[in-house]
């Protein structure tokens, strides 16, 4: 087999078994579980923002930088933020309640398999710019789906869903991962230069990712010195790691 298909299938099966972790999250008190996220939701915005400054862009530079991936970055940020708000309208036009629990879970699970064939795509065409690139962006992906998906079962569970449908359910949606890495590979056999149209576009959507949605995360906890520092600490880590990666 091709290792560019060997890595990509094994990464997205990877991150489609993140969708798994819901359950190591049961045993856990809900205050302690958001101590630990913040810090999970801080190593991550270091990492995605590591991936972007430390491999994807010298990536594009090397591959020749021009006006053209300026722009294709900057549509990745706005192609984000659309997708953004068609899922915060989905929530507003179903909110949780005790009448119309399934509707608002079942919504949520249309926008996760949405988000998961994203992030097939995104694996997919790392690996098809290098293996390196790929691992990095892999475990970029990986710290951001911890929190997302524990995030996503809660969602499922107030939904009323139980639990081990709730886990099925989440799983389900995350093989549309495979579905999005196997659809890039296939293209990139067919569109010349497909890398150097979608490395700008992952470059966009990561840096929307941490800058718009991880880190104001972190500012609505209640100010505290300590925890600040540990942010920040959690941070600089996730940069550190992809730096060790490249």
């Amino acid at each position: 087999m091709n290792p560019v298909w060997l890595y990509t299938i094994l990464s997205v099966i990877l991150v489609s078994l993140i969708s798994l972790i819901g359950i190591l999250t049961l045993s856990i008190k809900e205050k302690k579980l958001d101590k630990i996220l913040i810090y999970l939701v801080s190593f991550s915005a270091g990492a995605l923002l590591g991936d972007v400054f430390i491999h994807l862009l010298p990536e594009t530079i090397e591959s020749g930088f021009t006006l053209k991936s300026s722009i294709y970055i900057l549509i990745g940020i706005l192609f984000s933020f659309v997708i953004e708000k068609i899922i915060h309208w989905r929530h507003c036009h179903h909110p949780p309640s005790h009448n119309h629990p399934h509707p608002f879970a079942l919504m949520n699970l249309v926008g996760d398999i949405f988000h998961n064939l994203l992030d097939g795509i995104i694996i997919a065409i790392s690996y098809l710019a290098s293996i390196p690139i790929g691992i990095a962006t892999t475990l970029a992906v990986v710290f951001h789906e911890v929190p997302q998906e524990i995030g996503d079962f809660g969602v499922l569970l107030h939904g009323g869903f139980k639990k081990s449908k709730a886990l099925f359910l989440n799983f389900l949606t995350a093989l549309s991962a495979i579905l999005g890495a196997a659809l890039a590979l296939i293209l990139s056999s067919s569109i010349q230069n497909l890398t150097s149209y979608l490395i700008p576009l992952t470059i966009g959507n990561f840096i929307y990712i941490a800058s718009s949605d991880l880190i104001p995360e972190l500012h609505k906890c209640e100010f505290n010195t300590k925890q600040s520092l540990l942010q920040l600490l959690m941070i600089v880590l996730g940069i550190l790691i992809m730096f060790f990666l490249s």
